[in-house]
């Protein structure tokens, strides 16, 4: 095995073969993959991340039930969102509009994750997780989703656990902080122009109960 290699490294490389001319980046492929990314950060944590990734869990299959129905009509998301807003079923529990806001939202807490532990090394990893917590998905809880989280914090592994389980078999902390800012500035163009399309069809508000 490739020294510092990591879930995380393995997804720098695969982004960085994205051509950055291309005007697509928000194609239903790659958004499934980041998201399955996510799931195998969120399994590191541990049991507390476990009713956020079931819900991502549903929303990835949801999402690639529906591309798979049509893959050369639905292969931007573009398309899925103009869809379902056009239909009037944007809104709806089980749309795939829903479950593209909500995992383009946990991608968003990820990254603050991610972020906050490599530039934070003094804070417990709890309150790490917290941070990113409250200012990413916390605004769009509702009092059900907010306590099950506070319940949950409860199970977060120590830092230094987690980390070396991020690290990967050879444990290159210098080399995964690096992979991490990588992921970050290759993952925030996808998140930015998702971002752009919920707006601009008012899908980027919702909230949950």
């Amino acid at each position: 095995m490739q020294r510092g290699w990591s879930e995380i490294s393995l997804a720098v490389n695969e982004l960085s073969l994205l051509n950055p001319n291309d005007h697509s980046k928000s194609s239903t492929l790659i958004f499934l993959g980041v998201s399955n990314l996510l799931l195998h950060i969120l399994d590191r944590i541990g049991p507390t991340m476990t009713v956020l990734r079931q819900d991502i869990h549903t929303n990835v299959e949801r999402l690639q039930e529906f591309y798979l129905s049509k893959s050369s009509l639905y292969s931007s998301l573009e398309e899925v969102l103009k869809k379902e807003k056009d239909e009037g079923t944007a809104r709806k529990n089980d749309s795939c509009s829903r479950a593209i806001l909500w995992l383009t939202r946990s991608m968003i807490f990820t990254v603050s994750l991610l972020e906050r532990l490599i530039k934070d090394s003094e804070s417990r990893f709890e309150q790490i997780v917290e941070e990113a917590y409250s200012t990413t998905l916390k605004p769009w809880h509702g009092w059900i989703s907010s306590a099950a989280f506070k319940i949950a914090i409860k199970l977060i592994p120590e830092r230094k656990e987690f980390m070396a389980v991020l690290a990967g078999k050879e444990q290159d902390h210098e080399k995964l902080k690096k992979d991490i800012k990588s992921l970050v500035l290759l993952l925030q163009p996808l998140l930015d122009e998702v971002q752009a399309l919920l707006r601009n069809l008012n899908l980027d508000k919702i909230k949950s109960t």
